[in-house]
């Protein structure tokens, strides 16, 4: 998911949202100009659906997203961690990579090591640029040595798909047989809590617990053909579910109505608190084109032959941190005060500014603050002391591993 904090928005923004159309302030001008038309949002086929069930909407990366529904964020959190939730993430992109190349044509786009992978397996895992920073990251799954599907952020769909689309066609021109297609057909679900299973089991035939964290299949659930990946966006066990667009907003209500009330609709605003909890990137926070994975902590996303081999974009830079270490690292912060934002200076003992908070909060879970972001190496380590500077105040922080609460993914034991 990218663009700035829903939590923030959440919080900061909620309380005038029926007064306000727009989720960013208005830019200033200063001379008069005629006002452009706005862009008219996209809206997924569960968007009535939403409204009906009190959906507070509101723009996200294009699209009419709900951000709330009538539970606060915190309560939705909490919610989620106790029981399940339901979160229509339609808005981001999927897409399948099919031919007898796709996987070498997609190593040289990702750090992954798309072909150690099992079929059924899926990994997290970054595009990068020549530079070494993040295009995107995305959840990459192997179905078959043939067929790739991947999922990308809503904002980075357009950048995604044009570096995607560049680069298959010089392979191709070279002899490589890769083709793709973009499932705009289908929209996607998101199922999350330690309910998600034993609800979802009440819509299918397929053993859902054979279905271990990071692998995928394709099911009936409901009546309808479904892609179904175990893995989400907030720490708890949990899947994603493509289905046709035709079907999902029955699919929808089947959820709700065979959990008798343990499963709630869920917004955006509580997806990114609960991930904040989790301590995963959210693209364009806590990541973005000039910074590399080994910068941004996702160093085991690097598959251990492309480490050895390389052959993806940006490369040498990474490869080269990878040896000699990063000049700055994303943590975790605890702290004093009012809730840490994005872009907030940290400073050290002495008064010198060693990074910035890239997302920040406060934890529903933990009943306190919690942030993260990037420092200096070396100052990176647990337990080392900051000032954080909020609102031209110094408060006390510490930094502290993620993630903040512990993850729930569902593993062989």
């Amino acid at each position: 998911m990218r663009g700035g904090s829903l939590w923030q928005l959440g919080q900061c923004l909620f309380r005038r949202l029926a007064q306000s159309k727009s989720t960013t302030p208005k830019p200033r001008h200063f001379a008069a100009a005629p006002a452009a038309e706005p862009a008219e949002l996209k809206k997924t086929v569960l968007h009535d659906f939403h409204v009906e069930h009190g959906g507070k909407m509101v723009p996200f990366a294009g699209w009419s997203m709900p951000i709330q529904y009538k539970d606060s964020i915190m309560d939705s959190t909490l919610h989620c961690r106790a029981a399940a939730s339901l979160f229509d993430v339609s808005h981001m992109c999927g897409l399948s990579l099919r031919g007898r190349d796709c996987i070498p044509f997609l190593e040289t786009l990702v750090v992954a090591d798309v072909a150690g992978l099992r079929p059924g397996t899926g990994t997290l895992t970054v595009f990068t640029n020549e530079r070494g920073g993040a295009i995107d990251d995305s959840v990459v799954t192997k179905v078959r040595d043939d067929h790739i599907y991947l999922v990308v952020n809503a904002g980075c769909r357009d950048k995604d798909l044009a570096h995607i689309s560049a680069h298959m066609e010089a392979f191709k021109a070279k002899g490589g047989a890769v083709d793709w297609h973009i499932h705009d057909e289908r929209s996607l679900l998101a199922l999350q809590g330690p309910l998600a299973a034993p609800v979802l089991q009440l819509l299918t035939k397929d053993d859902l617990s054979k279905i271990y964290f990071g692998e995928f299949c394709t099911l009936d659930i409901h009546g309808s053909h479904c892609f179904l990946t175990r893995t989400g966006y907030t720490g708890e066990d949990g899947f994603e579910i493509s289905v046709p667009s035709e079907h999902a907003v029955d699919l929808a209500k089947a959820i709700l109505e065979k959990s008798e009330g343990k499963v709630r609709l869920t917004g955006l605003g509580a997806r990114d608190s609960l991930r904040l909890e989790a301590g995963l990137c959210l693209y364009g926070n806590d990541m973005d084109q000039h910074t590399t994975p080994v910068e941004a902590g996702l160093t085991w996303a690097i598959g251990k032959r492309r480490r050895a081999e390389g052959g993806f974009l940006g490369a040498e830079v990474i490869l080269k941190q990878l040896k000699e270490g990063p000049p700055i690292r994303r943590v975790g912060f605890f702290s004093t005060g009012p809730p840490p934002r994005s872009h907030n200076e940290i400073l050290n003992s002495s008064g010198e500014k060693i990074g910035e908070v890239t997302s920040g909060g406060f934890s529903p879970c933990l009943k306190k603050n919690i942030a993260m972001g990037y420092v200096k190496s070396g100052l990176h380590k647990p337990g080392t002391e900051v000032k954080i500077i909020i609102r031209g105040k110094s408060n006390d922080g510490v930094v502290t591993k993620m993630p903040f609460v512990p993850t729930k993914y569902y593993k062989p034991s």
